[in-house]
Order: structure tokens, then C-alpha cells, then sequence
């Protein structure tokens, strides 16, 4: 089995919980346009091959629309549940928070997740709408159906508006992040408030935003550490404590993806990724929502 002499790091979340700093997403490439009742045992397989090779953080949401897939990979797996990191998300029925998670964890079979985000702001009209989608977060973390509760796809004014009234504050906040969307005032806030992140997209400035940059200094450094530039991107994050979320359909990749935990970039290296993303603007995702040259 991959991966025994190298686990993959975690991070304490402000809550007290710990979060594995690798994740395996079932979205993007497995994201359902059709009916989710339509099994996908590819997915089912990719998530079993996920699991064997080590990966314990497992990322879903409910407008994937594959949690059946992923509760049936988790049943099929063998593996304990309390050894699994579960996250999945809510936006679709975002109006009615207790029965939507109750339903995540009916297609999940799952007695409860090891977080629970809502997915993104947009569906918002106003602050008090956040505040009051937050209120039933904390409610789901109190009847013990979510052991965390966080964000996604925050920006700076979405999380003012909910650190007002909230109670607990949010672990984290799921957004896309690589060198080409570093959000500096997002992440100061994030620090300020003890709040994590996680990076959906984190090989966009390998995948999709080519040329950049970034290229000639990553490859170079991909060829220093003997891996590829993918892993340099993930090693990225983890150095700067920011939990990465991937994914791959192919078992090789996935398995190389680990390779990530067993090298560390110097504060040299980040800086100057960072420093080089800087020169360049990409947004991979969500780009209907957000104005194309806000980078917070």
C-alpha cells in the first residue's frame, strides 16, 4: 500500500478537528449533468483506488450530485468510517439546511460528515440571509450531523457579514487557489480569524492556464525533487498550511500526487512561485460570478 512511510499531514482546524492536508475531490471531471440516481461505478472505483492508496479526505457536495457514489465507495471500501475525513456541501437546498444535510447523509450512508460546507454566497440577497443559512449550520453542528462547519467560495464581504452574528466561527473556506489566484486579503482574513484553507483547483496553473510564469521556475524545481510539476503545485499549498483538494481518474496520477508529502519546498522556492504567480490573473471556476479581475 502507497504511501505508509509518508502519511499525509494534517491541520488543526480552529474547532479543535483536524483535516488531512490531501484530498480527493468527486467533482469537477465527475461532476453528474444527468440524473443522480444514474449509478457511475467508474467513480465508485476511483474513489475505492483513492482510499486504498491512503487518501482519507474525501470531498463531495450535494450539487455534484455524487454522493451516492461516494457512500457506496466508502461502504465497499472496508475502511472503518472513523478513519475517513467525509466533507460534502449544500447550495441547491440551501433554504432548508437540517433536511438537506439529513438528506446528504441518507445518499452518503453516513451518520454524519466530517464537514459540512455551504457552497458558495451567491445565492444570497442579502447579509441577513447568510447569517441566517450560518445559524442552521451551527444547529446541524449541534445535533452532531457535521463535526465542522465552514464556507465556500467566500470572498472578504461574505465573511464579515457572517462573523457578525455567528456563533462559531467557520473552519474553513473552500476556494480556488494557485499561483494565479493567491486572494492576499481573503487569506489575511482567514489568518485574523483562525480560519483555514482549502484549495479546490490547485493545479490550474499546470492544467489550464498554460503558458505562465510559473512554468520555467516549476519545472526546474519538479526536476530538483524528482517529481512533477503537479506535486510541486500541491507541495505549494501544503507548505503554506493550506489543505489541497484533487483529483484524477487514472491510479498512477493519484498515486504520484502523494509524492507530495514526501519533499518540502524552501521559503525561497514559495516566495518566488509566489512572486511569479503574482505577474499573471486566472480564474478557472465560478467565473460568471466573479468580476475576472478581482483577486481578493
Amino acid at each position: 500500500m502507497a504511501n505508509i512511510r509518508t502519511p499525509i499531514p494534517a491541520l488543526k482546524l480552529n474547532d479543535g478537528n483536524s483535516i488531512p492536508m490531501l484530498g480527493y475531490g468527486t467533482g469537477t471531471a465527475w461532476y453528474k449533468s444527468g440524473d443522480e440516481g444514474k449509478i457511475d461505478r467508474n467513480l465508485i472505483e476511483s474513489i475505492k483506488v483513492a482510499i486504498k492508496l491512503g487518501y482519507t479526505h474525501l470531498d463531495g457536495a450535494e450539487v455534484y450530485k455524487t454522493e451516492p457514489e461516494l457512500g457506496m465507495a466508502i461502504k465497499e471500501s472496508g475502511v472503518p468510517r472513523e478513519k475517513l475525513f467525509v466533507t460534502t456541501k449544500i447550495v441547491t437546498n440551501i433554504a432548508d439546511i437540517p433536511n438537506a444535510i439529513r438528506d446528504s447523509l441518507r445518499k452518503l450512508q453516513l451518520d454524519y460528515v466530517d464537514l459540512y460546507l455551504i457552497h458558495s454566497p451567491f445565492w444570497a440577497k442579502s447579509d441577513s440571509e447568510l447569517q441566517n443559512a450560518w445559524a442552521e449550520m451551527e444547529e446541524v453542528q449541534k445535533a452532531g450531523l457535521a463535526k465542522s462547519i465552514g464556507v465556500s467560495n467566500y470572498l472578504p464581504q461574505h465573511l464579515t457579514a457572517v462573523l457578525k452574528t455567528a456563533k462559531v466561527v467557520p473552519a474553513c473556506n473552500q476556494i480556488e487557489f494557485h499561483p494565479y489566484l493567491q486572494h492576499p486579503p481573503l487569506l489575511e482574513m482567514h489568518k485574523k480569524h483562525g480560519i483555514a484553507t482549502v484549495a479546490y483547483g490547485p493545479l490550474t496553473a499546470q492544467t489550464k492556464a498554460k503558458p505562465g510564469p510559473v512554468d520555467g521556475f516549476m519545472a526546474a524545481l519538479a526536476k530538483k525533487y524528482a517529481v512533477s510539476e503537479g506535486e510541486v503545485a500541491l507541495r505549494w499549498c501544503i507548505d503554506q498550511d493550506v489543505v489541497a483538494v484533487t483529483t484524477s481518474s487514472k491510479e498512477q496520477r493519484l498515486s504520484d500526487y502523494l509524492r507530495a508529502t514526501t519533499f518540502k519546498l524552501t521559503p525561497a522556492e514559495i516566495k518566488e512561485i509566489k512572486e511569479l504567480g503574482e505577474q499573471k490573473h486566472y480564474r478557472g471556476f465560478w467565473t460568471d460570478k466573479f468580476d475576472p479581475d478581482d483577486r481578493s
